[in-house]
């Protein structure tokens, strides 16, 4: 069975960054094949990883309404799971799938739901699952892409609003009982002396804090370029503090 990482956090907390250099500690540490999920329909994982999304869940869920798509000997959920192991976008060592747009205005539960089910059948082939979460909580209310996880981690940017909102999440977790086994928060964008100027705040969140990435000048011009945050050099800050703080969490694990 497939070990099980989800992302969460607010919006531009560096979610899709972290988990770019998380698919990039694992195929480091021999956590192959991995299966990156971007649950975020606002879809960008695939280029913080350097590839190209050939297809997406949302686009298989359109392509049934139209009559005669699916073939007679094939009933909807047979269609729909032959297509997303043929939308599956291949890297190196990683395989990437996307949730894409919603399946009407306002809507996401659907996909949400779809991709839900059949994730559970295209993990088996899988070592290790990423989820790329949207922004805020309601991906956690749904309990789709956040059930069934061995770890969580929280990313919170050094501002009081982003940790407070990271608390929101914790809470929600708890309240509907998600079965999350374990749950962590990682700071990013920080500098000297936030840990500590947090303190307070970070108390009242109720999980451990795995650790900080600090504010990295060479991510920032590898996003301003459109480069992939992936094939980020070891030596980049941004890099070395998340070897760091999965080294510490998921080394043993």
């Amino acid at each position: 069975m497939a070990f099980t990482i989800a992302v969460a956090g607010k919006g531009g907390v560096g979610k899709t960054s972290f988990c770019a250099l998380l698919v990039r500690w694992l195929i480091d540490n021999g956590r192959t094949p991995i299966l990156a999920v971007d649950a975020d329909p606002n879809s960008n994982l695939s280029e913080a990883l350097g590839v190209e999304v050939t297809g997406c869940v949302s686009d298989i869920i359109s392509t049934t309404k139209d009559v005669g798509t699916i073939p007679p000997n094939m009933s909807q959920d047979e269609y729909i799971s032959f297509r997303m192991h043929e939308s599956l976008t291949e890297g190196d060592e990683f395989d990437l799938i996307a949730m894409g747009g919603p399946d009407g205005p306002g809507c996401y539960c659907f996909p949400n739901n779809v991709l839900k089910k059949h994730l559970q059948k295209l993990a088996k082939n899988y070592a290790t699952v990423i989820m790329d979460n949207e922004a805020g909580l309601e991906h956690i209310s749904r309990g789709t892409t956040t059930d069934n996880v061995d770890e969580l981690f929280i990313l919170s940017d050094t501002s009081v609003r982003a940790v407070r909102s990271a608390g929101r999440i914790v809470e929600l977790t708890k309240e509907l009982k998600t079965p999350i086994k374990s749950s962590r928060l990682v700071l990013t964008r920080g500098k000297e002396g936030d840990v500590e100027a947090l303190k307070g705040e970070l108390a009242k969140i109720g999980i451990p804090v795995a650790g900080m990435i600090p504010e990295d000048r060479q991510l920032v011009d590898y996003e301003l370029a459109g480069k992939a945050l992936y094939e980020l050099p070891d030596d980049a800050l941004s890099v070395a503090a998340a070897r760091d703080i999965l080294d510490r969490t998921l080394g043993g694990k």
